[in-house]
């Protein structure tokens, strides 16, 4: 007897993660919306209005996580210049607008508030192949860690900051586009895109150390609709000649289907954008490709116009 107790213990942990990833937040969603921007509220009664109608934590969070990530814009701006100044919470709900940090705080704020235990990460992430291998990168982003039980699985990831929508590669045009991808985030995936300046914040299993995340390519928002699982290359820097193709292979986690593979590459009036001859078997697809561009620059694969991954190639003759 206690034999299957434990069995079923075990179980449980083992697919929590998937539960959540599949957990339908429709409804959730739905109200988080409905009780609109709340402005001139603080954020004790905003908490409180988004978290009432639910009883599980999980739900909770969501609510808080929805409602900021559409009502709280990515500040471009002091994010390029590394300022993160006006960051509490009460000065993101005056302004409406936030870097990492600023879209963490208010989201651990309103969780502690719900009775929800939840704590700021800061870190790296890559924006863009400049800062792939640089060793002198600076802390750069935040997010959240959040805990609904006792056991080290039931700590998760948030990132409102991703969640509310993207930034470009020159970090001076912020795109809206809710995404809840980046709630109970994939963790596999977000140890690729985030490294945590305290290691104790990197839940499951991820880059080694600050080095080893630095030389992988980087990997973008779409991963999560794939349930990308394993890619080849594995390190962001490539070389490559002219004369010899280069393979590439990507696992995931689903077997949806692929209508075009796209790669973006070069550098200002020699950037090329190529469909690329691909295989797809089950969930792993391969291609092969031959760059013509004598070059070091950016490549980036895009799947049904989507990107997934990008790289920095050095192609010689």
């Amino acid at each position: 007897m206690k034999y299957t107790y434990l069995k079923l213990v075990i179980l449980f942990f083992t697919l929590t993660p998937q539960i959540f990833a599949q957990q339908n937040f429709d409804k959730v969603d739905a109200h988080a919306l409905k009780v609109g921007k709340l402005d001139s509220t603080n954020m004790g009664t905003i908490a409180s209005m988004l978290t009432k109608p639910f009883a599980e934590k999980i739900d909770k969070a969501r609510a808080i996580y929805t409602w900021i990530a559409n009502n709280i814009v990515y500040d471009v701006k002091a994010a390029s210049k590394e300022q993160t100044d006006k960051s509490t919470t009460t000065e993101v709900l005056l302004y409406r607008k936030a870097v990492g940090i600023g879209f963490a705080t208010l989201f651990q704020d309103m969780c502690s508030s719900a009775g929800i235990r939840c704590l700021t990460a800061d870190g790296h992430i890559k924006r863009n192949t400049e800062e792939i291998g640089d060793e002198e990168l600076e802390k750069n982003h935040s997010w959240a860690v959040v805990q609904l039980g006792l056991s080290p699985d039931t700590w998760h990831y948030v990132d409102v900051a991703l969640g509310s929508g993207s930034v470009d590669e020159q970090m001076k045009v912020f795109t809206k586009k809710f995404s809840g991808n980046y709630f109970f985030a994939d963790k596999a995936i977000f140890n690729w895109q985030h490294f945590p300046d305290n290691p104790a914040w990197k839940l499951d299993a991820g880059p080694k150390n600050k080095t080893a995340f630095l030389a992988l390519p980087i990997i973008r928002a779409s991963a999560y609709d794939w349930q990308l699982k394993k890619f080849t290359p594995e390190l962001a820097v490539q070389k490559a000649t002219l004369s010899t193709p280069v393979n590439f292979s990507f696992v995931f986690g689903k077997e949806d289907i692929i209508n075009k593979v796209t790669i973006h590459y070069g550098n200002g009036k020699k950037k090329k954008i190529k469909n690329a001859l691909y295989n797809q078997s089950g969930s792993t697809l391969s291609f092969s490709y031959k760059f013509d561009v004598e070059d070091t620059y950016p490549v980036t694969i895009l799947l049904n116009d989507d990107e997934l991954i990008t790289y920095k190639f050095e192609v010689v003759e």
